[in-house]
């Protein structure tokens, strides 16, 4: 390997995620990017050192608590601030997401300085480090969403939306769509559809009503489904799928975390 790529890396893929095109994971020393445009928002963190970028020919940061958003089709480059380089990770969203509306503030405004959005970003990346929690990445795209929107339509103040209050009701509707969908599962775009909510509004009605976020009351009720078909005798791997889990080693994870036990033992027990 040179030595100009020895301390680099690099991991992206495609998460089975509405509203999301790419996550990309790396770190760099040396390499900078060239003037470019992307057909996505670029919304990114910086975990270690600093970035450098140019975006409409004007010189911008991104380092530390910042959220970098850059719009699409909009020339931007970048490289390290730092003589050791960076480490980010980045999400492109689907252009809809945010809208083009948005641009034009994006490019006057493209480093936010937000704690909480910054927060709400790290989170989406953990869940989306685990293909099987969907619905979690899903709902807090949609919570990330909100906050960017927000910031943007106040240009840089931290003026939130008008949040509506939440409906028992509402949620009452979803957990009974949960309830039918233990195994096949439901994302939150389906469901704030056929419950004409938004997504947002959906998922804090949710939460007031029963104390905990629709992903966790899912996986809960996964759990409780695996729990009986174990004691009827079915092995691990049969018991991952019919319960709605990614696979054997998703279900030993949160299987885990709720009983303190992996599925075998528990089935043995």
């Amino acid at each position: 390997m040179p030595p100009h790529t020895a301390g680099e890396r690099v991991r992206a893929w495609r998460p089975e995620v509405p509203g999301l095109v790419e996550v990309f994971h790396a770190r760099f020393t040396h390499h900078a990017y060239p003037a470019h445009t992307h057909t996505a928002w670029t919304l990114l963190i910086v975990d270690d050192g600093a970035i450098r970028f140019d975006l409409d020919r004007h010189h911008h940061g991104a380092a530390g608590s910042a959220v970098t958003l850059l719009p699409p089709h909009v020339p931007h480059d970048g490289r390290a601030a730092t003589p050791d380089g960076f480490r980010k990770r980045v999400l492109y969203l689907e252009p809809g997401v945010l809208g083009e509306e948005l641009i034009g503030a994006a490019v006057d405004h493209p480093t936010l300085l937000d704690r909480q959005l910054r927060l709400r970003v790290h989170q989406l990346h953990r869940a989306l480090d685990h293909p099987a929690d969907a619905l979690e990445a899903e709902s807090r795209l949609a919570f990330v969403r909100d906050r960017i929107v927000a910031r943007l339509t106040a240009r840089g103040t931290t003026a939130g939306p008008q949040v509506p209050p939440s409906s028992p009701e509402l949620a009452g509707r979803l957990r009974d769509l949960l309830d039918e969908r233990i195994a096949d599962g439901v994302s939150l775009r389906s469901a704030a559809a056929r419950l004409h909510a938004h997504p947002t509004h959906l998922v804090r009605s949710f939460t007031a009503a029963f104390g905990l976020p629709p992903h966790r009351y899912l996986t809960g009720r996964r759990v409780e489904l695996a729990r009986r078909l174990l004691l009827a005798g079915q092995r691990p791997a049969e018991v991952a799928t019919a319960a709605g889990f990614y696979d054997q080693a998703h279900l030993t994870r949160h299987f885990t975390r709720y009983l303190g036990v992996s599925p075998g033992r528990y089935a043995r027990s």
